[in-house]
């Protein structure tokens, strides 16, 4: 799997504090952003697969909803979160 624990903790570490800090928003959206990339690449070279489309689409879906709630509550560290991973909006 792309994803392994110790990826999973050093990104929830980073973002959201520490690694068992699993249910920070900012977390979320980092590990969503990791696997968007991941799931882009994928599409890349397999153009075709629509299952993998359908699936990127409703990730992005939920980023965009935890960032709008991130933006209503605190405008300050949504701008840091989208500088820090390079998402435009």
């Amino acid at each position: 799997m792309y994803l392994s624990k110790e990826v999973k903790a050093d990104i929830f570490t980073k973002h959201g504090g520490k690694a068992e800090n699993t249910g920070s928003t900012e977390g979320q959206v980092a590990l969503f952003t990791h696997r968007i990339n991941h799931l882009t690449g994928h599409l890349k070279n397999n153009r075709k697969d629509f299952n993998t489309e359908r699936s990127l689409v409703k990730l992005v879906g939920k980023r965009r909803s935890l960032l709008d709630y991130l933006k209503k509550k605190d405008v300050v560290r949504y701008r840091e979160l989208i500088k820090e991973l390079n998402i435009r909006k």
